[in-house]
């Protein structure tokens, strides 16, 4: 009989990402199935693994909600299966998010499961409003409550009368369509029309609003601004604080979504200063940086690193396989004893450092043109030279060398490969108009980001300002329809960080 699994019932917050914790992030990392809602974003769900089958379970455009009682099947389906199973959800699974109706049905399978308490968005949304819901000068107590009940009850069986009397925080959550009902039953029973109010639509996250207003007019201004779910409702003198007490968002992106297309191991980087500046980075990695398929060719010029005069590095990820494939091979450093470097990219010259390698040469400009002038004019006749770069490497340089009569060899010491997870994510975001900014670093990042997306969605994409890292992944973009908004002035994720936010 086969052992059946276990079910994690996570609640990753509100919509920060950072504010999921360790043991959620653990969890989805073991888990073999994940069952996510649509408020979970690609972060989250990159601590997945690369063999995790992922479910969707929220809204699309072309389909309605996934029910309740399915997503409860495959909850038991799976864990039947002898899978471990991360079913995730914003916020706190136990605050009006069904995890005790998905607890049930596992209990009533004979099912093991595990609550992952998350941080609930009725506190944190607030928060990041700058309202505490409680204050010593202000109230002593808060109250959630739904604002969305079910249909099926016929009637509401929330006490508006006992609300209306109490002194504490009430904070309605989901309730932006019913808050001309809300705010007229609270009315009705004696709660003062005068008393503090907001609504805080997307809370934690880059496109964060709050408006505010008293009980009286707040269901008017929620819809003159056109207030959309997610939304937070706060009702209480703690609402005046907010003036006070406002911190998020700041930074010259702030408010603004910035899709990162690098590689998933070279983002890391780029995500952390967009974020620092107050922006949403979302990562959709368009390749992957894999190892080469057969290593005969590598292992044949290690054997032979005495016959070159120059390496040439075109990148961090380069730097790293050159070397770990040495290490792996038992290779001495020493081994390069007498070859010069070339490292195209500050990045690249002081991961080199790092490693405790000087750098011979390092292009002005990192473009083809400007690296190839330069080790033309220092490679001396007869000395041959080493390309240590991706399979997708530019022609350019090879013929340039070719052309010149100088001997080489163009060594992968990495792949590039297509990527697509969450490809549905960025359509819907586009398709909504969500997406402020598009980055790209490198031509291959380009190509392979419209083939995922199609070039039907051009008009969609360039909906967004496109921002690209140098010249030569421009010249790309232009080329396949993307209209480029600017480019860095200098070829760094540095120097297109500060591009970025000079268009913000």
């Amino acid at each position: 009989m086969q052992k059946k699994g276990k079910v994690y019932i996570i609640g990753v917050g509100p919509g920060d990402y950072k504010l999921a914790t360790i043991k959620a992030v653990e969890c989805i990392g073991r888990a073999d199935v994940v069952v996510y809602d649509r408020l979970i974003g690609s972060k989250l769900l990159s601590h997945a693994r690369e063999d995790a089958e992922l479910i969707y379970v929220g809204k699309m455009p072309d389909r309605h909600v996934v029910p309740q009682h399915e997503i409860n099947r495959i909850l038991v389906e799976k864990a039947l299966e002898g899978k471990t199973v991360a079913r995730v959800k914003g916020g706190d699974p136990f605050v009006f998010g069904r995890g005790g109706e998905e607890a049930e049905e596992l209990r009533e399978n004979g099912i093991e499961f595990e609550i992952i308490p998350g941080v609930t968005s009725s506190i944190a949304v607030p928060a990041y409003a700058g309202i505490p819901v409680t204050h010593r000068d202000f109230c002593s107590s808060f109250h959630i409550i739904t604002g969305h009940e079910r249909a099926e009850k016929g009637r509401s069986i929330i006490d508006y009368e006992a609300l209306a009397k109490v002194e504490g925080t009430l904070i309605f959550l989901m309730g932006v369509k019913n808050l001309p009902e809300i705010t007229a039953n609270l009315m009705k029973y004696g709660k003062k029309g005068s008393t503090p109010a907001a609504v805080i639509e997307k809370g934690t996250t880059a496109e964060q609003r709050v408006v505010a207003g008293t009980v009286e007019d707040i269901a008017g201004k929620v819809l003159e601004a056109g207030v959309k779910s997610p939304a937070v409702t706060v009702i209480g003198d703690v609402v005046r604080l907010r003036e006070k007490l406002g911190w998020f968002p700041g930074g010259r992106l702030a408010g603004k979504r910035v899709v990162v297309t690098r590689a998933r191991e070279q983002a890391s980087k780029l995500v952390e200063k967009i974020e620092q500046l107050g922006g949403e980075a979302i990562e959709f990695p368009t390749i992957k940086i894999a190892e080469p398929e057969d290593y005969a060719h590598f292992d044949r010029v290690l054997d032979s690193l005495g016959s070159f005069r120059w390496i040439v590095f075109t990148s961090v990820n380069g730097v790293d396989a050159f070397f770990n494939r040495m290490k792996e091979k038992r290779m001495d450093i020493r081994s390069l004893y007498g070859v010069k470097l070339c490292a195209v990219g500050e990045a690249t010259g002081e991961h080199l450092n790092r490693m405790g390698l000087n750098v011979d040469y390092m292009p002005e400009k990192f473009t083809t043109a400007c690296l190839l002038k330069g080790l033309l004019d220092r490679i001396k006749p007869g000395e041959k030279v080493l390309l240590a770069r991706a399979d997708i490497g530019s022609e350019e340089l090879s013929d340039g060398l070719r052309e010149n009569g100088i001997e080489f060899d163009d060594l992968a010491v990495y792949r590039t490969v297509a990527e697509a997870p969450g490809r549905d994510e960025i359509v819907e975001l586009m398709e909504e108009g969500r997406i402020d900014f598009i980055t790209f670093t490198s031509s291959s990042t380009v190509r392979n980001f419209v083939s995922i997306l199609g070039r039907d969605k051009l008009d969609k994409i360039n909906k967004a300002k496109t921002v690209c890292i140098g010249p030569v992944t421009a010249k790309t973009a232009v080329e396949l329809g993307i209209e480029v908004a600017s480019v860095a002035d200098v070829y760094t994720i540095d120097g297109l960080v500060e591009k970025l936010a000079g268009e913000g």
